[in-house]
């Protein structure tokens, strides 16, 4: 399997644009072999929390089918960050699409207390993907939870998806963060970061992924949008230009 992560440049307010950008990496992973994609926190609509109210989508926008098509016709499993409207409040949550399935959602449970205004934690969502519950997701803050790695690694995941909106001041932390992870676990990380506008600063980009012992396979630049996949047989990663 080769398990993927996209760069991508944020573009609040411009729905139709984060798609049509969507689509693009998309393609790219799709034209090197991708079974599935993570994108960025709250990747649709940006990493603005104070625009979340404004933004936030329900899970059946039909707004968003695109990637149900994608992901059928490709047999590609997808997460898509939106700022998602629940009977509790708005969540931050990755929108999962698989071939011939529902959407899915995985919700961050673990919030940081700026978040905390705008946003309510999530709970009996979505907590892995793949037939054996081997690939693990997270969302930003979850990473800096011990717990959040601890439970996942003793259900058995094999590969730790974090889709974070990382500025390049706190890129510094996350990325040890992860590559402790790795390493404390066994377990290979991906880290999905943006480019581009976040809640009044830039994301970091540099997006990467680490094996199971911690050492940086491939790493994105702080600017541009793009891919990295990661090859289960191989164990190999691979970097792909947007």
């Amino acid at each position: 399997m080769k398990i993927g992560v996209a760069q991508i440049r944020s573009r609040p307010g411009d729905l139709p644009g984060a798609i049509a950008a969507h689509q693009k990496l998309i393609q790219r992973a799709v034209a090197y072999g991708a079974d599935t994609l993570i994108f960025p926190e709250l990747s649709l609509t940006g990493y603005e929390p104070t625009l979340a109210h404004a933004l936030a989508m329900e899970i059946h926008d039909n707004r968003l089918d695109v990637f149900q098509v994608l992901s059928d016709a490709h047999r590609l499993t997808l997460g898509v960050g939106v700022p998602l409207r629940t009977p509790q409040g708005i969540t931050i949550s990755l929108l999962i699409f698989q071939p011939g399935q529902p959407r899915q959602v995985y919700t961050k449970r673990y919030l940081h207390a700026d978040e905390e205004p705008f946003f309510v934690s999530g709970r009996g969502t979505l907590s892995t993907l793949g037939c054996e519950g081997t690939l693990a997701l997270a969302i930003c803050y979850e990473l800096s939870v011990p717990e959040h790695a601890e439970e996942v690694a003793r259900n058995g995941a094999e590969i730790y998806l974090a889709s974070v909106a990382k500025t390049a001041r706190g890129l510094a932390s996350a990325e040890a963060r992860l590559a402790a992870i790795a390493l404390d676990y066994g377990m290979t990380v991906h880290m999905a970061n943006g480019v581009g506008p976040c809640d009044g600063e830039e994301c970091g980009g540099k997006s990467a992924i680490w094996n199971s012992h911690g050492a940086l396979l491939a790493q994105l630049n702080e600017r541009d949008e793009g891919v990295l996949l990661f090859d289960t047989a191989t164990h190999q990663a691979q970097i792909i230009p947007a």
